[in-house]
């Protein structure tokens, strides 16, 4: 059957290419190129599997084993959409003591806000911006010791070979520990919170090698790998269930809770440490395979249903739960053992069994790189192809993995925290919108339906600031609540994102049916922004006020008409009234006037200004640095009447020569280039995608990295596939084939599955 399925998207993609009068793209060839191979310790080279919900990152070793020594490069996170913890509220913090009124128009409108002034209300807000926030779900990796039984640290192992497989969604790793030779191979299940890892090494014989899992307290801190080592009164792990080949640990933190079940095959002594929450497993020979799966506050599922059931399966009655260690089963016990290895908990089929896990990744990812888009940049000679191609493809796999789930993603995605493990919705643009340009719209709308959950909240803030419909604030999480921010609270440009995403879609299936299930969202949202733009009588305009733009350095209060922020404003008023008409309704006459009236962008001396305000822009270094958003208003957006061609191009000349790169972003890059190949100068997108500056720096597991505190940074990984298939399949308007790559000959990019942008 996987032969079958296989050959059928094959055939599908050469019928594609054939039509397009190419050879179709040999992907695996295109894969196997740019796969990972690591052969030193490397802090910031850690290697990650995953499946958009949940990912493992391991080091050399394929598995977590030296945590302490990755904590300050790409840490070994272990994280998932339903891992999230909050301390306990002892001093009974209200969310009211964290608003603050202010006047942008003539009337109060109340934002969650971090204040200034020591005291009750600014550790309200410290105590719903830290909470919930996301856990470090338990270290699965190897102890080594040296025959004198003391620890081996990584400079203690040679011989390193480590390998990504992105075709079949493996690591393979190989290494020696003193004399011994050690190799493992470690999966992530396709569905489920669970990873898989195969071990061999004659050093178990020895006993110095054994499997160890550990579990940290949560850090809650603002970036950092969500571990607290020191606090193990603070929390529990209780081994709940044990039988022959499989133990249930329950973890308790506070009033969270979830659940790990390790399997594991061969014969194998499972171990209480003596130090508080860690774990060993003892093989009798000289191989180990095993399954770990976590059982987290999924909003799907219930964790205490959950253990309870994988109780029942287990048939584990009161006289067996315990925390004694019990040897491993009998071969006569194996047949028993194999027929539980595979259950149904709470509805949701799980393969705990190694080699099913294994084959399950293998066809998933098989599938992966066989659908959906795929560039081939084999045929450039420029010589910065080769590193171009490898940005692209490991940013395929990266965002598959760290961004393709339930929720919105954080920016450093399942591998450690950053802004307490929250998710920021401005940045849902630059993780979700390149599925739908690659062809992968299923991974784009795994994470719509958390605005369905969350539009509730959303209209009980926009209620709260006096406005019409829902209003989507910056940084948050799965319940949705508004986290206080001192800067995020005034950030407006993430609310057309659902409209740009469901529109994507749209675009996609040409189906009705998209537009019933988003219409709601769409014209709730574009109520929010009819109402939120101001009426300037004097002028006979609207404009935008009262917000940061997303060049932070501007100020809500003093700043009008943020360019990319009015472009936006254009286009999403301007899709839901094309929705309104695809549904059979009449326009909206209070959007219509809004669009009708919408202030044009601020110019100054041919040059767009960062705000109408900002009159000072090309003198004042507070315009020249961050995010260079001006650039989006015609890049990220298609042309519109509000920006003209020619104005644009002279600002994109102006911030080329004189930008503040030092001071910039991962997607600053991207965005660069989107606006370069819109206005014709296809080379500066190019030279866009590859400049040489700290944060456009891509490290060897393929993650951007920007600073010592961002040391993975997805939004330019998501940036940059979205501009590649910009600049490939094209935009609305533009005109034949890669039209945003030079026309030199040195660049002959070949693609298919891509789709055009807006």
């Amino acid at each position: 059957m996987k032969n079958l399925l296989l050959t059928a998207f094959a055939l599908g993609i050469f019928i594609s290419c054939q039509e397009a009068g190419q050879e179709p793209i040999d992907r695996k060839a295109l894969v196997d190129r740019n796969r990972v191979q690591v052969t030193a310790f490397d802090s910031l080279a850690s290697l990650s599997l995953g499946n958009g919900n949940f990912a493992f990152t391991v080091d050399i070793t394929g598995l977590q084993t030296f945590p302490e020594r990755y904590s300050n490069g790409v840490p070994l996170g272990d994280q998932s959409q339903g891992g999230w913890h909050s301390f306990a509220n002892t001093r009974n913090f209200r969310f009211e003591e964290t608003l603050k009124a202010y006047d942008f128009r003539g009337k109060e409108e109340w934002y969650a806000v971090q204040f200034n002034e020591k005291g009750r209300q600014q550790d309200a807000a410290n105590y719903f911006r830290i909470n919930p926030h996301r856990l470090h779900l338990g270290v699965v990796g190897l102890e080594l010791r040296n025959p004198q039984a003391e620890l081996m640290q990584p400079e203690d192992l040679s011989e390193i070979n480590q390998e990504l497989d992105l075709w079949n969604g493996s690591v393979r790793s190989l290494f020696k520990a003193g004399e011994f030779s050690v190799a493992t191979q470690s999966f992530c299940h396709p569905e489920m919170d669970m990873m898989g890892s195969s071990i061999e090494s004659s050093m178990f014989l020895s006993g110095n090698l054994r499997l160890r899992l550990a579990f940290p307290y949560a850090s809650g801190n603002h970036s950092d790998d969500a571990c607290d080592w020191d606090s193990p009164g603070k929390h529990s792990t209780k081994v709940l269930l044990q039988r022959p080949g499989a133990v249930l640990l329950e973890r308790r933190l506070d009033a969270d809770s979830y659940y790990v079940l390790l399997c594991w095959e061969e014969e194998a002594e499972f171990i209480s440490g003596p130090e508080a929450h860690h774990f060993y497993l003892q093989p009798a020979g000289d191989k180990l395979s095993f399954t770990c799966l976590f059982l987290n506050n999924h909003p799907l599922l219930n964790s205490s249903a959950l253990g309870q059931q994988i109780a029942q399966k287990l048939q584990l009655d009161g006289s067996e739960l315990n925390t004694e260690s019990s040897a491993a089963a009998p071969k006569e016990k194996k047949a028993e053992a194999a027929a539980t290895t595979e259950m149904a908990v709470g509805g949701i089929p799980a393969c705990f069994d190694f080699q099913k896990v294994a084959q399950k990744a293998s066809d998933y990812w098989n599938q992966f790189w066989l659908s959906g888009g795929a560039v081939d940049f084999s045929a450039c000679t420029d010589p910065r192809a080769p590193e171009l191609e490898r940005r692209v493809v490991l940013s395929q796999y990266l965002m598959a993995i760290q961004c393709a789930g339930v929720f919105p993603p954080q920016e450093s995605g399942l591998t450690y925290n950053t802004w307490y493990g929250k998710f920021h919705l401005e940045m849902h643009w630059w993780h979700g919108v390149h599925f739908a340009l690659w062809g992968r719209p299923e991974l784009l709308e795994r994470s719509l339906g958390w605005y369905k959950a969350a539009a509730g909240n959303a209209a009980n803030i926009a209620q709260r600031q006096g406005f019409k419909g829902v209003r989507w604030m910056k940084m948050t999480d799965p319940s949705a609540m508004e986290a206080p921010s001192k800067v995020g609270s005034f950030l407006i440009w993430q609310q057309p994102h659902i409209i740009y995403m469901a529109e994507l879609l749209y675009r996609q299936q040409k189906d009705s049916s998209v537009l019933v299930k988003y219409s709601d969202l769409v014209f709730k949202t574009a109520e929010f922004m009819a109402d939120f733009a101001d009426y300037d009588g004097l002028e006979d305009r609207y404009i935008l006020q009262g917000a940061i733009p997303a060049q932070e350095t501007l100020r809500a209060s003093e700043t009008i008409n943020s360019p990319f922020e009015l472009a936006y404003w254009h286009y999403a008023l301007s899709v839901a009234q094309q929705w309104r008409l695809r549904l059979g309704l009449p326009k909206n006459m209070e959007w219509e006037i809004v669009l009708d009236k919408l202030s044009p962008l601020a110019h100054d001396n041919g040059l767009y200004l960062a705000a109408e305000t900002a009159t000072d822009t090309y003198l004042d270094t507070r315009y020249t640095s961050d995010h260079m958003a001006v650039l989006a208003a015609m890049g990220v957006m298609p042309e519109s009447r509000l920006v003209r061609k020619d104005i644009m191009i002279n600002t994109f000349n102006w911030i080329w020569d004189n930008w503040n790169w030092g001071k910039t972003w991962g997607w600053d890059y991207p965005m660069t280039a989107m606006s370069a190949a819109r206005i014709g100068l296809p080379d500066k997108a190019v030279d866009a995608l590859l400049m040489d500056r700290r944060t456009n720096t891509y490290l060897i597991n393929g993650h951007n990295y920007q600073d010592g505190r961002l040391r993975v940074y997805l939004p330019g990984n998501g940036g940059l596939l979205t501009a590649v298939a910009m600049m490939c399949a094209g935009w609305d308007g533009s005109e034949g084939n890669n039209p945003g790559f030079p026309d030199n000959g040195q660049w002959k990019v070949k693609w298919e599955g891509l789709e055009v942008m807006p």
